[in-house]
């Protein structure tokens, strides 16, 4: 019987080393809530009704979270979107598209997929490619259709690797060595579309200063992360430097400061150092063609709908695609619906005529119907395929 959250096993955390449980032990209290959601859903036919009925402050969340997405995407699909271009135009684009585009399309999303499953086997050298493919369909079907969704993800992605016997030590450092390149990702994707308009010379001089100023950001942040897992006396002052700039932006809003910041990096450190100093690299480089990838798949949508180097290039795509990246971070809506197609649309049809505006809303609509829609079915499926074949 579970009292409250769920719990990690203590039994799991003494069987890990010293480091790893710290690191373990200092995550618990945030994974925890990630992780209910979906373990209920595993374990349901284990479970006592009674917990499954009673209500919590994370449903009454979600509910409003649920609320407010609803009104965001009805008004981008019912307000904003008509007013850059007809549906029944958009549609009438699409009607047009051969058989070769939509395999060239089809193709540009399998590799993206590949190449995602390939950074998840990089981090976890355990896993099996199939496995990984259903891990990932099935908690981007989760991310894609709830509020907050990201969090219930986490949960459904722990429930699947510690059937298939990945542990908890290495199930955390996946999902924070992961989660520390995404965000190197999102946050490199702009500073590199921004240096490549300076050198095609698409820049304005304010756009041009960004793109200096991101860069050098970025190579200190990259040196510092370095370093930080080089050295452990490094790691100890970035994470109380860190600790304190938390302590001061909770007391601006009266919440309690995090405790054992600098614990919890050099508990990281400990655990992902052999990691990453064994496959680094590998991680690095399917991290970098899993975001490329999915942009050569918006690439594909705007090239098969017609539009040409001249109405939209490649350098703009690029562009606009790497600062939707970095805004989709915030879970406004489950997988940004509403909010990718409005940041995509808007910037790529700037100076544009009526005609290849639509075509770009119809590159802007497929692109999301094969990045967004189609891993939900796909995602379902891998889920039941998961329940029926997990050991019992």
């Amino acid at each position: 019987m579970r009292d409250g959250g769920t719990q990690v096993p203590q039994a799991v955390l003494s069987a890990q080393s010293a480091p790893e449980a710290g690191l373990l032990s200092t995550l618990q209290p945030a994974l925890e809530p990630a992780l209910e959601p979906a373990l209920d859903l595993a374990l349901e036919p284990a479970l006592e009704p009674a917990a499954l009925a009673s209500p919590s402050r994370s449903a009454r969340r979600r509910i409003i979270a649920g609320a407010l997405s609803v009104l965001i995407v009805a008004g981008v699909f019912g307000f904003a979107f008509p007013r850059m271009a007809s549906y029944g135009g958009v549609w009438a684009s699409l009607e047009t598209m051969s058989w070769p585009a939509i395999l060239l399309i089809g193709a540009a999303v399998a590799a993206n997929q590949l190449a995602t499953w390939m950074m998840i086997t990089a981090v976890l050298p355990s896993l099996r490619m199939r496995d990984a493919a259903v891990v990932n369909l099935g908690s981007s079907a989760v991310a894609n259709t709830l509020p907050g969704g990201g969090a219930v993800a986490m949960g459904v992605s722990w429930a699947m690797l510690s059937s298939w016997g990945v542990g908890t030590a290495e199930y955390v450092r996946y999902t924070l060595v992961s989660g520390f390149w995404n965000v190197f990702a999102r946050l490199g994707l702009p500073v590199a579309a921004l240096v490549l308009l300076v050198l095609v010379g698409r820049a304005s001089p304010p756009l041009q200063a960004a793109a200096y100023i991101g860069a050098a950001a970025l190579l200190v942040v990259a040196v510092g992360f370095r370093a930080m897992l080089r050295s452990e006396r490094f790691a100890g002052l970035v994470g109380r430097a860190v600790s304190r700039i938390l302590a001061v932006g909770c007391a601006v809003i009266r919440r309690a400061p995090p405790q054992r910041v600098p614990g919890m990096l050099l508990d990281f450190r400990a655990g992902a150092s052999g990691l990453l100093a064994e496959r680094g690299l590998r991680i690095t480089a399917t991290t970098v063609a899993s975001n490329i990838s999915l942009w050569l798949v918006l690439l594909a949508c705007l090239r098969c709908s017609g539009l040409t180097q001249a109405q939209v290039s490649w350098e703009v795509s690029f562009a606009a695609f790497a600062f939707v990246r970095l805004l989709s971070v915030l879970p406004v809506t489950p997988g940004g619906i509403g909010v990718v197609e409005l940041g995509l649309t808007g910037p790529l049809i700037v100076g544009l005529d009526a005609a290849a505006a639509v075509r770009v809303a119809a590159a802007v609509l497929l692109y999301r119907a094969v990045t967004y829609l189609l891993p939900i079915p796909l995602g379902g499926a891998a889920y039941l395929w998961w329940r029926h074949s997990r050991p019992a």
